[in-house]
Protein backbone atom coordinates (compact mmCIF):
# COMPACT_ATOMS: atom_id res chain seq x y z
CA UNK A 1 0.00 0.00 0.00
CA UNK A 2 1.09 3.59 -0.65
CA UNK A 3 2.64 5.02 2.52
CA UNK A 4 1.86 8.63 1.55
CA UNK A 5 -1.79 7.85 0.80
CA UNK A 6 -2.22 5.89 4.04
CA UNK A 7 -0.61 8.73 6.00
CA UNK A 8 -3.00 11.22 4.37
CA UNK A 9 -5.99 9.02 5.25
CA UNK A 10 -4.70 8.66 8.80
CA UNK A 11 -4.39 12.43 9.19
CA UNK A 12 -7.95 13.00 7.94
CA UNK A 13 -9.67 10.17 9.78
CA UNK A 14 -7.78 10.51 13.06
CA UNK A 15 -8.57 14.23 13.09
CA UNK A 16 -12.27 13.50 12.49
CA UNK A 17 -12.24 10.94 15.33
CA UNK A 18 -10.90 13.39 17.93
CA UNK A 19 -14.38 14.83 18.58
CA UNK A 20 -15.39 11.54 20.19
CA UNK A 21 -14.31 11.85 23.83
CA UNK A 22 -14.75 8.22 24.84
CA UNK A 23 -11.01 8.37 25.36
CA UNK A 24 -8.72 11.40 25.62
CA UNK A 25 -6.48 12.53 22.77
CA UNK A 26 -2.73 12.69 23.27
CA UNK A 27 -2.08 15.43 20.71
CA UNK A 28 1.74 15.35 20.85
CA UNK A 29 3.48 17.37 18.12
CA UNK A 30 7.21 16.79 18.74
CA UNK A 31 8.98 16.03 15.43
CA UNK A 32 12.19 14.19 14.67
CA UNK A 33 14.28 16.85 12.91
CA UNK A 34 17.82 15.71 13.71
CA UNK A 35 17.85 12.00 12.94
CA UNK A 36 17.09 11.27 16.56
CA UNK A 37 15.01 8.46 18.01
CA UNK A 38 11.20 8.54 17.63
CA UNK A 39 8.59 10.92 16.26
CA UNK A 40 5.62 12.06 18.37
CA UNK A 41 3.09 12.34 15.56
CA UNK A 42 -0.32 13.63 16.64
CA UNK A 43 -2.44 11.46 14.34
CA UNK A 44 -4.40 8.64 15.78
CA UNK A 45 -2.94 7.88 19.21
CA UNK A 46 -5.11 8.43 22.28
CA UNK A 47 -5.35 7.03 25.79
CA UNK A 48 -7.92 5.30 27.92
CA UNK A 49 -7.81 3.62 31.33
CA UNK A 50 -8.51 0.03 32.30
CA UNK A 51 -10.59 -0.95 35.33
CA UNK A 52 -7.44 -1.43 37.45
CA UNK A 53 -6.15 2.05 36.55
CA UNK A 54 -3.60 1.24 33.84
CA UNK A 55 -3.23 3.74 30.99
CA UNK A 56 -3.71 2.13 27.57
CA UNK A 57 -2.72 3.71 24.25
CA UNK A 58 -5.23 3.27 21.43
CA UNK A 59 -5.21 3.84 17.70
CA UNK A 60 -8.27 6.08 17.40
CA UNK A 61 -9.66 6.41 13.87
CA UNK A 62 -12.80 6.47 11.77
CA UNK A 63 -13.26 3.87 9.06
CA UNK A 64 -14.55 6.77 6.94
CA UNK A 65 -15.76 10.34 7.41
CA UNK A 66 -18.29 10.00 4.58
CA UNK A 67 -21.76 10.18 6.11
CA UNK A 68 -25.34 10.10 4.85
CA UNK A 69 -26.54 12.31 7.74
CA UNK A 70 -26.34 16.08 8.02
CA UNK A 71 -26.11 16.64 11.81
CA UNK A 72 -25.30 20.29 12.41
CA UNK A 73 -23.00 19.56 15.36
CA UNK A 74 -20.83 17.04 13.47
CA UNK A 75 -17.70 17.90 11.49
CA UNK A 76 -18.34 14.90 9.20
CA UNK A 77 -21.88 15.95 8.21
CA UNK A 78 -22.57 15.47 4.52
CA UNK A 79 -22.95 19.21 3.78
CA UNK A 80 -19.62 20.15 5.36
CA UNK A 81 -16.85 21.01 2.90
CA UNK A 82 -14.02 18.90 4.34
CA UNK A 83 -11.57 16.40 2.90
CA UNK A 84 -13.09 12.94 2.74
CA UNK A 85 -11.32 9.61 3.04
CA UNK A 86 -12.05 5.97 3.72
CA UNK A 87 -9.90 3.09 4.88
CA UNK A 88 -10.40 -0.36 3.46
CA UNK A 89 -10.91 -3.15 5.98
CA UNK A 90 -7.44 -4.54 5.24
CA UNK A 91 -5.81 -1.13 5.69
CA UNK A 92 -7.24 -0.78 9.22
CA UNK A 93 -6.13 -4.32 10.06
CA UNK A 94 -2.62 -3.72 8.73
CA UNK A 95 -2.29 -0.33 10.45
CA UNK A 96 -3.42 -1.80 13.78
CA UNK A 97 -1.03 -4.74 13.58
CA UNK A 98 1.93 -2.62 12.50
CA UNK A 99 1.33 -0.09 15.28
CA UNK A 100 0.84 -2.89 17.80
CA UNK A 101 3.99 -4.77 16.82
CA UNK A 102 6.02 -1.59 17.24
CA UNK A 103 4.50 -1.10 20.70
CA UNK A 104 2.92 2.23 19.70
CA UNK A 105 -0.52 1.10 20.84
CA UNK A 106 -2.22 -1.47 23.03
CA UNK A 107 -5.61 -1.36 21.34
CA UNK A 108 -7.94 0.00 18.68
CA UNK A 109 -10.75 2.55 18.94
CA UNK A 110 -12.80 2.24 15.75
CA UNK A 111 -15.79 4.34 14.73
CA UNK A 112 -17.19 5.48 11.40
CA UNK A 113 -19.45 7.84 9.56
CA UNK A 114 -22.51 6.04 8.24
CA UNK A 115 -22.19 5.35 4.52
CA UNK A 116 -24.91 3.68 2.39
CA UNK A 117 -26.83 2.46 5.46
CA UNK A 118 -26.36 1.34 9.05
CA UNK A 119 -26.01 -2.39 8.30
CA UNK A 120 -23.44 -1.84 5.53
CA UNK A 121 -21.31 0.29 7.89
CA UNK A 122 -21.66 -2.13 10.83
CA UNK A 123 -20.66 -5.03 8.57
CA UNK A 124 -17.38 -3.29 7.70
CA UNK A 125 -16.61 -2.54 11.35
CA UNK A 126 -17.39 -6.14 12.27
CA UNK A 127 -15.18 -7.42 9.47
CA UNK A 128 -12.22 -5.43 10.84
CA UNK A 129 -12.71 -7.04 14.26
CA UNK A 130 -13.06 -10.55 12.83
CA UNK A 131 -9.94 -10.24 10.70
CA UNK A 132 -7.94 -8.97 13.66
CA UNK A 133 -9.16 -11.68 16.02
CA UNK A 134 -9.35 -14.68 13.69
CA UNK A 135 -6.75 -14.06 10.99
CA UNK A 136 -4.15 -12.04 12.89
CA UNK A 137 -4.77 -13.75 16.24
CA UNK A 138 -4.88 -10.27 17.80
CA UNK A 139 -5.87 -10.29 21.47
CA UNK A 140 -5.43 -6.59 22.25
CA UNK A 141 -8.15 -4.17 23.31
CA UNK A 142 -10.88 -3.20 20.80
CA UNK A 143 -13.38 -0.41 21.43
CA UNK A 144 -16.03 -0.53 18.72
CA UNK A 145 -18.77 1.96 17.96
CA UNK A 146 -22.27 0.53 17.61
CA UNK A 147 -24.01 1.99 14.57
CA UNK A 148 -27.59 3.17 15.35
CA UNK A 149 -30.10 1.25 13.25
CA UNK A 150 -27.86 -1.77 12.60
CA UNK A 151 -29.44 -5.22 12.87
CA UNK A 152 -29.39 -7.17 16.14
CA UNK A 153 -27.51 -10.03 14.45
CA UNK A 154 -24.60 -7.80 13.43
CA UNK A 155 -24.44 -6.10 16.83
CA UNK A 156 -24.49 -9.43 18.67
CA UNK A 157 -21.69 -10.84 16.50
CA UNK A 158 -19.64 -7.67 17.01
CA UNK A 159 -20.01 -8.10 20.77
CA UNK A 160 -18.18 -11.42 20.55
CA UNK A 161 -15.05 -9.70 19.20
CA UNK A 162 -15.07 -6.23 20.83
CA UNK A 163 -14.01 -5.53 24.41
CA UNK A 164 -16.13 -2.41 24.73
CA UNK A 165 -18.97 -1.08 22.60
CA UNK A 166 -20.36 2.43 22.70
CA UNK A 167 -23.05 4.39 20.92
CA UNK A 168 -23.42 8.16 21.05
CA UNK A 169 -26.62 9.63 22.47
CA UNK A 170 -25.51 12.91 20.80
CA UNK A 171 -27.87 15.38 22.53
CA UNK A 172 -29.14 15.02 26.12
CA UNK A 173 -32.79 15.43 25.10
CA UNK A 174 -34.91 14.29 22.17
CA UNK A 175 -35.93 17.91 21.50
CA UNK A 176 -32.28 18.98 21.23
CA UNK A 177 -31.51 16.11 18.88
CA UNK A 178 -34.47 16.92 16.62
CA UNK A 179 -33.38 20.56 16.48
CA UNK A 180 -29.90 19.76 15.12
CA UNK A 181 -30.34 16.30 13.58
CA UNK A 182 -33.98 15.83 12.47
CA UNK A 183 -33.19 12.46 10.84
CA UNK A 184 -32.10 10.91 14.14
CA UNK A 185 -33.90 9.92 17.33
CA UNK A 186 -33.00 8.54 20.76
CA UNK A 187 -34.94 5.33 20.16
CA UNK A 188 -32.31 4.19 17.66
CA UNK A 189 -29.68 4.59 20.39
CA UNK A 190 -31.69 3.07 23.24
CA UNK A 191 -32.59 -0.10 21.28
CA UNK A 192 -29.01 -1.37 20.73
CA UNK A 193 -27.93 -0.28 24.23
CA UNK A 194 -30.74 -2.37 25.70
CA UNK A 195 -30.04 -5.28 23.35
CA UNK A 196 -26.34 -5.41 24.21
CA UNK A 197 -27.00 -5.06 27.94
CA UNK A 198 -29.46 -7.97 27.91
CA UNK A 199 -26.94 -10.09 26.04
CA UNK A 200 -24.19 -9.18 28.53
CA UNK A 201 -26.49 -10.33 31.33
CA UNK A 202 -27.40 -13.53 29.44
CA UNK A 203 -23.78 -14.46 28.70
CA UNK A 204 -22.90 -13.79 32.34
CA UNK A 205 -25.73 -16.06 33.51
CA UNK A 206 -24.70 -18.80 31.04
CA UNK A 207 -21.13 -18.67 32.35
CA UNK A 208 -22.36 -19.85 35.75
CA UNK A 209 -23.89 -22.97 34.19
CA UNK A 210 -21.63 -23.73 31.22
CA UNK A 211 -17.87 -24.20 31.44
CA UNK A 212 -16.84 -22.59 28.16
CA UNK A 213 -18.82 -19.45 27.29
CA UNK A 214 -17.36 -16.85 24.90
CA UNK A 215 -16.76 -13.33 26.16
CA UNK A 216 -19.35 -10.76 25.19
CA UNK A 217 -18.40 -7.07 25.48
CA UNK A 218 -16.39 -7.78 28.67
CA UNK A 219 -15.53 -4.09 29.23
CA UNK A 220 -19.20 -3.03 29.00
CA UNK A 221 -20.83 -0.10 27.21
CA UNK A 222 -20.54 3.68 27.27
CA UNK A 223 -22.19 6.67 25.62
CA UNK A 224 -21.49 10.33 24.93
CA UNK A 225 -23.50 13.56 24.99
CA UNK A 226 -22.61 16.87 23.35
CA UNK A 227 -22.87 19.74 25.86
CA UNK A 228 -23.57 23.35 24.99
CA UNK A 229 -24.87 22.97 21.44
CA UNK A 230 -28.49 23.09 22.62
CA UNK A 231 -29.98 24.89 25.64
CA UNK A 232 -30.50 21.97 28.05
CA UNK A 233 -30.03 22.64 31.75
CA UNK A 234 -27.48 20.71 33.79
CA UNK A 235 -30.42 19.04 35.50
CA UNK A 236 -31.71 17.65 32.19
CA UNK A 237 -28.23 16.44 31.24
CA UNK A 238 -27.51 14.65 34.50
CA UNK A 239 -31.01 13.17 34.85
CA UNK A 240 -30.53 11.65 31.39
CA UNK A 241 -27.10 10.31 32.38
CA UNK A 242 -28.49 8.88 35.62
CA UNK A 243 -31.30 7.10 33.75
CA UNK A 244 -28.82 5.56 31.29
CA UNK A 245 -26.54 4.37 34.10
CA UNK A 246 -29.47 2.68 35.84
CA UNK A 247 -31.27 1.26 32.81
CA UNK A 248 -28.29 -0.02 30.83
CA UNK A 249 -25.55 -0.50 33.47
CA UNK A 250 -23.19 1.75 31.53
CA UNK A 251 -19.54 1.91 32.51
CA UNK A 252 -19.26 5.60 31.58
CA UNK A 253 -21.21 8.53 30.26
CA UNK A 254 -18.97 11.10 28.55
CA UNK A 255 -19.76 14.80 28.30
CA UNK A 256 -18.26 16.60 25.31
CA UNK A 257 -18.21 20.40 25.36
CA UNK A 258 -19.39 21.59 21.94
CA UNK A 259 -16.70 23.13 19.73
CA UNK A 260 -18.44 25.53 17.28
CA UNK A 261 -17.94 24.26 13.73
CA UNK A 262 -21.08 25.65 12.05
CA UNK A 263 -22.40 29.17 11.49
CA UNK A 264 -26.03 28.01 11.72
CA UNK A 265 -28.21 30.36 13.80
CA UNK A 266 -29.51 27.45 15.90
CA UNK A 267 -26.07 26.93 17.46
CA UNK A 268 -23.39 28.94 19.29
CA UNK A 269 -21.57 31.29 16.91
CA UNK A 270 -18.16 30.44 15.53
CA UNK A 271 -15.41 31.57 17.87
CA UNK A 272 -17.41 30.80 21.03
CA UNK A 273 -15.21 29.05 23.59
CA UNK A 274 -16.15 25.42 24.34
CA UNK A 275 -17.83 25.13 27.79
CA UNK A 276 -14.88 23.32 29.35
CA UNK A 277 -15.55 24.41 32.92
CA UNK A 278 -19.19 23.35 32.66
CA UNK A 279 -18.05 20.04 31.18
CA UNK A 280 -15.75 19.57 34.16
CA UNK A 281 -18.56 20.31 36.64
CA UNK A 282 -20.71 17.67 34.93
CA UNK A 283 -17.91 15.11 35.26
CA UNK A 284 -17.57 16.01 38.95
CA UNK A 285 -21.32 15.48 39.41
CA UNK A 286 -21.07 12.17 37.56
CA UNK A 287 -18.26 11.16 39.94
CA UNK A 288 -20.36 12.08 43.00
CA UNK A 289 -23.22 9.93 41.72
CA UNK A 290 -21.05 6.90 40.98
CA UNK A 291 -18.53 6.89 43.84
CA UNK A 292 -19.70 9.21 46.63
CA UNK A 293 -23.24 7.99 47.24
CA UNK A 294 -25.04 11.13 46.07
CA UNK A 295 -28.39 10.94 44.34
CA UNK A 296 -28.73 13.18 41.33
CA UNK A 297 -31.80 14.85 42.90
CA UNK A 298 -29.66 16.05 45.81
CA UNK A 299 -27.30 17.93 43.50
CA UNK A 300 -29.69 19.14 40.79
CA UNK A 301 -33.41 19.80 41.16
CA UNK A 302 -36.09 22.34 40.28
CA UNK A 303 -34.66 24.82 42.78
CA UNK A 304 -31.12 24.31 41.45
CA UNK A 305 -31.35 23.32 37.75
CA UNK A 306 -27.75 24.31 36.94
CA UNK A 307 -24.42 23.68 38.62
CA UNK A 308 -22.48 26.49 40.27
CA UNK A 309 -19.58 27.33 37.97
CA UNK A 310 -17.56 28.98 40.76
CA UNK A 311 -17.36 25.94 43.04
CA UNK A 312 -17.49 22.16 42.66
CA UNK A 313 -20.84 20.35 43.13
CA UNK A 314 -19.92 18.70 46.43
CA UNK A 315 -19.07 22.05 47.99
CA UNK A 316 -22.21 23.55 46.47
CA UNK A 317 -24.34 20.79 48.04
CA UNK A 318 -22.66 21.26 51.43
CA UNK A 319 -23.25 25.03 51.41
CA UNK A 320 -26.94 24.49 50.64
CA UNK A 321 -27.24 21.90 53.43
CA UNK A 322 -25.39 23.42 56.36
CA UNK A 323 -27.81 21.69 58.76
CA UNK A 324 -25.64 18.55 58.34
CA UNK A 325 -22.45 20.35 59.43
CA UNK A 326 -20.09 20.57 61.19
CA UNK A 327 -19.37 16.83 61.25
CA UNK A 328 -17.32 15.28 64.05
CA UNK A 329 -14.67 13.46 62.03
CA UNK A 330 -14.03 11.05 64.91
CA UNK A 331 -17.66 9.88 65.11
CA UNK A 332 -19.26 10.26 61.66
CA UNK A 333 -19.91 7.20 59.53
CA UNK A 334 -18.06 6.58 56.27
CA UNK A 335 -20.94 7.70 54.03
CA UNK A 336 -21.14 11.08 55.78
CA UNK A 337 -17.36 11.58 55.67
CA UNK A 338 -17.51 11.12 51.88
CA UNK A 339 -19.86 14.11 51.69
CA UNK A 340 -17.44 16.51 53.36
CA UNK A 341 -15.79 18.93 50.89
CA UNK A 342 -12.03 18.40 50.71
CA UNK A 343 -12.20 14.69 51.53
CA UNK A 344 -11.95 12.07 48.79
CA UNK A 345 -12.62 8.33 48.80
CA UNK A 346 -9.08 7.28 49.80
CA UNK A 347 -8.88 9.93 52.56
CA UNK A 348 -12.27 8.84 53.92
CA UNK A 349 -11.12 5.22 54.05
CA UNK A 350 -7.90 6.20 55.83
CA UNK A 351 -9.83 8.28 58.38
CA UNK A 352 -12.08 5.34 59.26
CA UNK A 353 -9.04 3.08 59.73
CA UNK A 354 -6.87 5.61 61.58
CA UNK A 355 -9.44 6.62 64.19
CA UNK A 356 -9.55 3.03 65.48
CA UNK A 357 -6.25 3.83 67.20
CA UNK A 358 -7.23 7.17 68.69
CA UNK A 359 -8.99 10.44 68.03
CA UNK A 360 -7.66 12.36 65.04
CA UNK A 361 -6.08 15.80 65.13
CA UNK A 362 -5.68 18.47 62.43
CA UNK A 363 -2.08 17.57 61.60
CA UNK A 364 -3.05 13.90 61.21
CA UNK A 365 -5.89 14.81 58.82
CA UNK A 366 -3.44 16.79 56.68
CA UNK A 367 -1.03 13.83 56.57
CA UNK A 368 -3.89 11.55 55.53
CA UNK A 369 -4.49 13.80 52.51
CA UNK A 370 -7.48 15.91 53.56
CA UNK A 371 -7.64 19.34 51.89
CA UNK A 372 -7.94 20.96 55.30
CA UNK A 373 -8.34 24.56 54.13
CA UNK A 374 -11.59 23.47 52.52
CA UNK A 375 -12.70 20.79 54.98
CA UNK A 376 -12.14 22.93 58.12
CA UNK A 377 -15.41 24.77 57.51
CA UNK A 378 -17.39 21.53 57.74
CA UNK A 379 -15.67 19.37 60.38
CA UNK A 380 -14.55 19.22 63.97
CA UNK A 381 -11.78 17.03 65.36
CA UNK A 382 -9.87 16.67 68.63
CA UNK A 383 -8.05 20.02 68.42
CA UNK A 384 -10.42 22.08 66.25
CA UNK A 385 -10.30 25.77 67.24
CA UNK A 386 -13.34 27.10 69.07
CA UNK A 387 -15.58 29.31 66.89
CA UNK A 388 -17.52 32.21 68.36
CA UNK A 389 -20.05 32.22 65.51
CA UNK A 390 -21.49 29.88 62.91
CA UNK A 391 -20.87 31.13 59.40
CA UNK A 392 -23.54 31.04 56.73
CA UNK A 393 -23.05 29.01 53.56
CA UNK A 394 -22.57 32.15 51.45
CA UNK A 395 -19.83 33.36 53.81
CA UNK A 396 -18.01 30.02 53.63
CA UNK A 397 -18.22 30.12 49.83
CA UNK A 398 -16.65 33.59 49.84
CA UNK A 399 -13.84 32.41 52.16
CA UNK A 400 -13.02 29.42 49.95
CA UNK A 401 -13.11 31.43 46.72
CA UNK A 402 -10.81 34.03 48.26
CA UNK A 403 -8.33 31.28 49.13
CA UNK A 404 -8.59 29.61 45.70
CA UNK A 405 -5.95 30.06 43.03
CA UNK A 406 -6.69 33.03 40.83
CA UNK A 407 -6.70 31.03 37.61
CA UNK A 408 -10.06 29.56 38.64
CA UNK A 409 -11.56 33.03 38.87
CA UNK A 410 -10.11 34.77 35.82
CA UNK A 411 -11.73 32.62 33.14
CA UNK A 412 -14.22 29.81 32.78
CA UNK A 413 -12.28 28.15 29.97
CA UNK A 414 -9.91 26.30 32.31
CA UNK A 415 -10.46 22.79 33.56
CA UNK A 416 -10.45 22.31 37.34
CA UNK A 417 -9.14 19.50 39.48
CA UNK A 418 -11.78 16.88 40.26
CA UNK A 419 -12.30 17.86 43.93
Amino acid sequence: MSFDRIREKLNILADAAKYDVSCSSSGGTRKNDNKGLGDSHSSGICHTYTEDGRCVSLLKILLTNHCIYDCLFCVSRKSNDVKRAAFTVDEVVELTMNFYRRNYIEGLFLSSGIFKNADFTMERLLLVCKKLRLEQNYNGYIHLKTIPGASDELIKEAGLYADRMSINLEMPTEAGLKLLAPEKNHADVIKPLDFVQKNIAQFSADKKLIKHVPKFVPAGQSTQMVIGATPESDKEIMYTANAFYKNFSLKRVYYSGYVPISDDTRMPVLGTQPPLLRENRLYQTDWLMRFYGFKVQEILNDANPNLDIDIDPKLSWAIRNMQHFPVDINKADYKMILRIPGIGVMSAQKIVQARKFGKLRIDQLKKIGVAYNRAKHFITCLDSPYQLKDYQGTQIKAFILAESQSKYLKTDSNQLILF
